[in-house]
């Protein structure tokens, strides 16, 4: 950490002046302080730790009692204790120089401040200390870092990389972004509160590890230490802050207005002095949320059911009252009065059901369509129950909810409606293949024209996973040229053809089509938002085959991403973790494709749509890192949680197995998977897949095989990666080591430091045969590659050696053996100069550049000449 390199530098005395950190409460200042201390040299240095607090504060030299002599003089003049204490410190440090480490500087008592200070202006002391912001600092403190004796340095929270590898740490694995992203939440990257959550969750059980990744329910326990920690941020309260903390805490954000309307105004004002509250201005308006979202936490726990039921209906008539001006507003009325129970409109509930479901909230959206139908919303709630949760990964109770509705259909709308979504149930929810059949069988005698086109559009999408590409292709076109068709069964098609154009390599027709989608998202979000889900996979298809490594990034980061992820929306959240995955994977961070392709497994694990793919990643990323184990038994679960209701996937899933094959030295195997792939594929005219399956022969050594084929597809298939991958196909075909050095450096401009680690490989000894200057540019960019590939273990990345002579093996053997040159020379009756010249050529074929390195190499060598 960059702050306790600057305290280890400015205790060792390497920037001439001390260092001060501030921060708030359970930062870590004190413990980076320690550390820090820890480092130094005792016997260079005279090292002092202290620690001031309240209880010493109001003696002369209390605080620094820990590191003075016990024997005080008698009460003297200030002058007196002063010169007493200096020749003390002076005595201990015998000579050396004096660095003296004070926590919580804010509470020394005047006296050891002013001492600290004098050391520090007069006798070159270093001066380390941390001090709260926020808090009154004594005048001579303050007057170290104003008179430049020390730099004041503020420590700022921990950032989400730095909580998720503190927590990978702690958990002794890689935590799930979601839990990463709700700790760091309610933490703030506090150190000491991300501590006590931790505590807190692991005290509930509410922690597991599933597929190698820890993840957090979300739910912890108040823990005596925690609740220590919050109380002595809040304080004392009154009874008006504290009615002002439940309302902000259970109605949050809450106009200001509102609040000061339905508390008391100097209450309002007082937790705001506090800081218990903060307000935040939102357009035009002043919106008032808790300082920290533990208080919230802790206040709604610790609020009893009877005044939480009474302060939940306070806020809905409250909102009731000035009307709904916010999108936000239904939802936040129908979820207090169902908490409250005065909920008495079924409609309220439906709407704000929709509502919850459009935002990806799957939880929150089902209990409100729960309430929707007890209280007798009809057909819609029911519609709407049953479409949660299948997406919920409940099929069974699914289907019981749609067969009650079932008898509540009263036009063509809402029967097509019911066969669309009952047929989803069973496609989807449990991989019946028949599904798509029987709804187009069913669907024969719907006679409206937006309704049939709203059932093509499902048949569409089902025959499409399942396989049968022209059928789909066929049904979406229909829908697509249909007048009558609406946007959702539109939207829903069109992704249908997306994906397909992805599959065939028109990767930029796909990613257009997919943001035309995205832009009429208003007209169809609302009442199928799952649609989305269609959306994404096209999209992440095409950015995938296409090597588009920014587009991932863009995608990971825009809203969907985090509403699925937050909303427990499984099969989004799990799908957008695949494609990080496989992003990770292509830029050879295989230890982030690993957490990420485990994460997503376990996010998929209950349904039957991506829980093969994800397995088949997680068993393609541990083939490339040579943990064969663990790669057979991930392709295992892949096979067998694998449905034909998923057929779409099959290349993901056959690339993989290539892979596996390889990883455990069936490289004959593995290269048979990938042909019977590629005939597959070109079958089906998928040349977006059929690019990195060719290429995978490319990179097993099988160039001259495909090299025609790979320049075939580089003038049909859409973006720059296609002519990359024909480049390195031709270099390595033709052993063209400038070709190959050419390719690395493509690959590595697009982001893909495997597949450029391996051309780079592939360059070098071909360079170094033919002597080629560019032998050093090769050697370091693969060096440069292989510090961005971590963790890859595979064949393809070893660098081939020149074949060592008989003789330059034994002089080598004897220069390994640590035999001086000319001792080497009168052992094989050879001239000085002649050893010298062979173990250059040794050195140049073995590719190092120094002795200790060269013996390291030559003792690998076999025994046998």
């Amino acid at each position: 950490m960059e702050e306790l390199a600057r305290l280890t530098e400015a205790a060792a005395g390497a920037t001439g002046r001390g260092l001060i950190l501030g921060g708030a409460a359970g930062i870590g200042k004190s413990r980076l302080l320690r550390e820090a201390v820890a480092t130094l040299d005792t016997e260079r240095l005279s090292v002092w730790s202290a620690t001031a607090n309240t209880a010493t504060a109001g003696l002369p030299l209390g605080s620094l009692s820990q590191v003075l002599p016990a024997d005080q003089p008698a009460p003297a003049s200030t002058s007196g204790l002063l010169r007493w204490a200096v020749d003390a410190l002076r005595q201990r440090a015998a000579g050396r120089p004096v660095v003296l480490a004070i926590d919580d500087g804010h509470l020394l008592d005047p006296l050891s401040a002013t001492l600290i200070y004098y050391l520090a202006h007069n006798e070159r002391t270093t001066i380390l200390a941390t001090v709260r912001t926020g808090e009154p600092v004594p005048d001579p403190v303050r007057a170290l870092w104003t008179d430049d004796l020390v730099e004041r340095v503020e420590l700022g929270p921990l950032t989400q990389d730095e909580v998720a590898e503190l927590l990978s740490r702690v958990f002794g694995g890689p935590v799930d972004s979601a839990s990463v992203d709700r700790l760091c939440q309610l933490s703030q990257g506090n150190a000491l509160l991300l501590r006590e959550l931790v505590l807190a969750a692991r005290a509930g059980e509410e922690i597991t590890s599933s597929y190698g990744v820890w993840r957090w329910t979300g739910r912890f326990e108040l823990i005596p230490t925690l609740t220590e920690v919050i109380d002595a941020r809040i304080g004392q309260l009154t009874t008006e802050v504290r009615d002002v903390l439940e309302l902000v805490a259970f109605g949050e954000p809450i106009g200001l207005q509102m609040l000061v309307r339905a508390t008391d105004a100097a209450a309002v004002e007082q937790a705001e002095e506090r800081q218990l509250i903060r307000v935040v201005p939102d357009d035009r308006r002043a919106n008032v949320r808790l300082a920290h979202p533990l208080y919230a936490e802790v206040v709604r726990q610790r609020c009893p059911v009877t005044r939480f039921r009474r302060l939940l209906a306070e806020l809905a008539d409250l909102v009731d009252g000035v009307g709904s001006r916010r999108r936000d507003d239904l939802l936040r009325v129908a979820v207090w009065r169902l908490d409250s129970d005065t909920a008495r409109d079924p409609r309220q509930l439906l709407d704000a059901a929709r509502q919850a479901s459009a935002g990806y909230n799957i939880p929150l959206a089902i209990r409100l369509a729960r309430a929707a139908v007890n209280a007798g919303a009809g057909f819609e709630a029911a519609l709407t129950l049953g479409t949660l949760l299948m997406f919920a990964d409940q099929p069974a109770e699914a289907l019981a909810v749609l067969d009650l509705a079932g008898d509540l259909v009263t036009d063509d709308r809402q029967r097509a409606d019911w066969l669309s979504v009952r047929a989803s149930v069973l496609y989807w929810g449990l991989a019946e293949e028949c599904a798509a059949a029987r709804l187009s069988k069913d669907a024969e005698q719907i006679t409206e024209p937006a309704a049939r086109a709203g059932v093509r559009a499902v048949e569409s999408i089902m025959h499409l996973h399942r396989g049968e590409h022209e059928t789909a292709l066929e049904l979406a076109q229909s829908v697509l040229d249909d007048a009558e068709a609406e946007p959702a069964p539109r939207a829903l098609a069109a992704g249908t053809v997306a994906h397909l154009q992805a599959a065939r390599g028109a990767f930029v027709q796909t990613l257009r089509a997919m943001a035309v989608v995205d832009a009429d998202a208003p007209r169809w979000r609302l009442e199928a938002p799952y649609i989305q889900l269609a959306v994404e996979l096209a999209r992440g298809t095409a950015m995938i085959l296409a090597g588009d490594l920014g587009a991932v990034r863009a995608m990971v980061a825009a809203e969907f991403a985090g509403l699925a992820d937050a909303g427990d929306f499984h099969l989004g959240a799990g799908y957008v973790t695949l494609v990080r995955a496989q992003a990770a994977r292509l830029r050879g961070r295989l230890p982030d494709a690993a957490r990420f392709a485990g994460q997503a497994a376990a996010t998929l694990a209950a349904g039957h749509v991506y829980g093969a793919l994800a397995n088949a990643e997680r068993a393609h990323v541990a083939a490339l890192s040579g943990d064969h184990a663990l790669a057979a038994r991930a392709m295992a679960e892949c096979d067998a949680c694998h449905r034909p209701t998923m057929n779409i996937l099959y290349p993901w899933l056959e690339q993989a197995r290539a892979w596996v094959a390889i990883c455990s030295g069936e490289a004959r195997t593995g290269v048979e998977v990938l042909s019977d792939l590629i005939g597959r594929l070109r079958a089906d005219g998928f040349a977006g897949y059929e690019l990195h399956a060719l290429h995978d022969l490319v990179r097993l050594g099988r160039a001259g095989d495909v090299v025609e084929r790979l320049a075939y597809l580089a003038g049909v298939i859409q973006g720059p990666l296609a002519p990359v991958m024909a480049w390195h196909a031709r270099a390595a075909a033709s052993a063209d080591g400038g070709g190959l050095l050419g390719a690395a450096e493509a690959f590595a401009d697009l982001g893909l430091s495997l597949y450029a680690a391996e051309a780079a490989a592939g360059a070098i000894p071909l360079l170094r045969a033919a002597r080629s200057p560019q032998t050093t540019t090769a050697s370091e960019l693969l060096t440069v590659l292989l510090q961005r590939c971590e963790g890859v273990k595979i064949p393809t990345l070893v660098v081939a050696r020149p074949a060592l002579t008989t003789r330059e093996r034994q002089i080598a053997k004897l220069a390994a053996a640590g035999v001086p040159s000319k001792e080497i020379a009168d052992k094989l009756y050879l001239s000085s100069r002649t050893v010298d010249n062979h173990l250059l050529r040794v050195y140049a074929k073995l590719g190092v550049a120094g002795r200790a390195e060269l013996a390291g190499a030559l003792r690998a060598l076999p025994t046998d000449e």
